[in-house]
């Protein structure tokens, strides 16, 4: 941080949350279960370095912290994630990435799937 607060001191909340929901984010180190993911045994691989994912939701985290849960693609797990864990992925359109993917996938679907108007 900038402002000399070491980060654990940092109140993210009086701020908007750094990412969006539907936004592509990378992983920037490998996160393991500390043993709040159900299923899994301490120390597994929840997220390697470098994986890619989608914010799916957004929480607090002790009154200070914004908590983003990000559905990673290669591993298909859904992992509580700190703005410090994670990097934005640039989609130059300035729309979230999920976004832009699925007005592509829409645009590409035949006239018989598209939503028209209601009957």
């Amino acid at each position: 941080m900038s402002s000399g607060v070491p980060y654990h001191d940092h109140v993210e909340l009086t701020g908007a949350p750094a990412f969006d929901f539907g936004e592509k984010v990378r992983a920037n180190r490998t996160i393991r279960n500390d043993g709040t993911y159900a299923g899994r045994e301490i120390g597994d691989i929840l997220a390697k370095k470098g994986e890619v994912g989608y914010v799916v939701s957004i929480g607090t985290f002790l009154q200070k912290f914004y908590i983003y849960g990000v559905e990673f693609i290669e591993s298909g797990n859904r992992v509580g994630m700190k703005r410090e864990e994670l990097d934005r992925i640039a989609t130059g359109g300035g729309r979230p990435a999920v976004a832009q993917e699925l007005s592509t996938m829409i645009e590409a679907e035949p006239p018989e799937y598209q939503r028209g108007p209601a009957r």
